[in-house]
């Protein structure tokens, strides 16, 4: 079991609705990974983040669907790409990643609450 964190803590971590609007390959990644593009609403915009969701998920599956990422974590450098938001997952039996996604259709932006 973690460390336990106060609510508080908990609250300052904001974790956003957006929708995938563009995948594209990232060969030079050192596990495998799509460099994902997804918009967050008016208020945060389009971000990039890097995502190891190879797995079970295609370009074909991936654009337009919802995900749930963190978005006021600083930038990260992968490689030679930036990835600005976190979007979040789980691991399967088998370690692979399953997107964290809304259950239904949510404004892009809507914070998790």
């Amino acid at each position: 079991m973690s460390d336990p964190i106060s609510f508080d803590d908990f609250m300052k971590v904001d974790i956003r609705a957006g929708t995938i609007i563009a995948v594209e390959e990232f060969p030079q990644a050192r596990k495998p990974a799509w460099k994902l593009t997804v918009d967050f609403g008016p208020e945060i915009g389009v971000k990039r983040s890097s995502a190891q969701i190879t797995v079970h998920y295609g370009k074909e599956d991936l654009l337009g669907r919802q995900v749930l990422g963190v978005v006021n974590f600083p930038p990260r450098q992968i490689g030679p790409f930036l990835s600005e938001v976190l979007v979040l997952g789980v691991y399967d039996d088998a370690g692979a990643v399953v997107v964290i996604c809304p259950e239904r259709a949510v404004p892009n932006g809507s914070r998790m609450c």
